[in-house]
């Protein structure tokens, strides 16, 4: 099916299958995370992780598609070093360096911040007008996630280290909404494979400024790290950050947000499941109204861009972000308003 300027629309059940990747693989990358903190400094573990998956998706995608008309350069670089780094250092970063101070559960609700930032940022940046349903959904989403972890507040916790993930919320969000416009590749997974290098590179760089070189002690690294990070990789990068990429791109972001939403439900379920961590009925009733207003975000509209609305936006996009992330909608240019042909591009400010 064709859709403005000879653009291919997504099948909406392609958008499911993602957003339900990001769903559940996002939901398991705060486990890993703390796992992976146990023995390895987490800015470099980071930086491993997407310098790898980038690597590997770029060896294998970059001679694939239009490699003469489609050639990466200048522009395209530096606009995936600035998504990479928003949504990678920023965005990532700030959750795996927040995870060594405070709860999973706890980061896992503050980065359910990122549906409210672009939100906002849609509304007064970009002019977009939000109906009545989103913004109710958004709201009660947020409300049901502060219920769900809401305890997690009540002991002691660092300030720093949520502070870090109010951070990351926002340099995720920017990152996603910036992506949306970016002058990247045509070819979405080339663009995501060039952000999670550049991404790498600055986590790399960070990492080393802090002193975690000096941290790195291969014979106390775990088997269970190694495998955290191995998983982080394959899953929570090159599928659900891709995921989340292809979706910020294809559909509608306040529909792609939701898994902010959900994630926190995933990361509870995994905690009774394989810490035997007791459900209670604050974790069933938030779990109800975060089910419902995702079911009223998607009623708001359908699960695939509007074109008509899309031209209100000047902009769009993460990175991951965030997350369809290539397409890059020009907005007021139906011929620049999708890409959505080549498959998809766009990472918890996890991930």
């Amino acid at each position: 099916m064709q859709a403005g300027g000879g653009r291919r629309a997504a099948a909406p059940a392609m958008i499911w299958v993602a957003l339900g990747a990001v769903y559940v693989i996002w939901g398991t990358t705060y486990l890993a995370i703390r796992v992976v903190n146990e023995t390895l400094p987490p800015l470099l573990a980071a930086s491993v992780r997407f310098l790898v998956a980038g690597a590997l998706m770029y060896a294998w995608t970059i001679r694939r598609g239009d490699r003469d008309g489609d050639r990466p350069g200048g522009v395209q670089w530096r606009a995936a070093a600035i998504i990479g780094t928003l949504l990678l250092l920023g965005g990532n970063g700030g959750v795996v360096w927040a995870e060594k101070t405070i709860p999973s559960g706890l980061a896992a609700l503050l980065v359910a911040l990122v549906p409210l930032w672009m939100a906002l940022l849609d509304r007064v940046i970009f002019h977009r007008h939000l109906r009545t349903r989103t913004v109710i959904g958004l709201v009660a989403g947020f409300g049901g996630a502060a219920l769900l972890v809401g305890g997690e507040a009540a002991g002691e916790v660092d300030l720093i280290g949520m502070l870090f993930v109010v951070g990351a919320s926002f340099c995720w969000s920017i990152g996603s909404l910036y992506s949306r416009q970016a002058p990247l590749p045509k070819r979405p997974f080339v663009g995501i494979a060039m952000e999670m290098l550049a991404g790498g590179v600055a986590l790399g760089v960070v990492g080393i400024l802090v002193g975690e070189l000096g941290q790195v002690d291969a014979s106390g690294f775990s088997r269970a790290s190694l495998l955290g990070l191995l998983y982080l990789i394959v899953f929570g990068s090159w599928i659900g950050f891709t995921a989340y990429l292809w979706l910020l791109r294809v559909a509608r972001t306040s529909l792609v947000s939701t898994y902010a939403y959900v994630n926190p439900v995933v990361a509870v379920f995994l905690g009774w499941l394989i810490l035997d961590e007791a459900v209670t009925g604050r974790t069933l009733v938030a779990g109800g109204i975060i089910v419902a207003a995702v079911a009223l975000i998607i009623s708001a509209g359908g699960v695939a861009k509007d074109a008509e609305v899309e031209r209100e936006l000047p902009l769009e996009e993460p990175g991951s972000g965030v997350e369809g992330q290539r397409a890059l909608e020009r907005v007021g240019d139906p011929k620049e308003q999708g890409l959505a042909e080549d498959g998809g591009r766009e990472l918890d400010a996890d991930g």
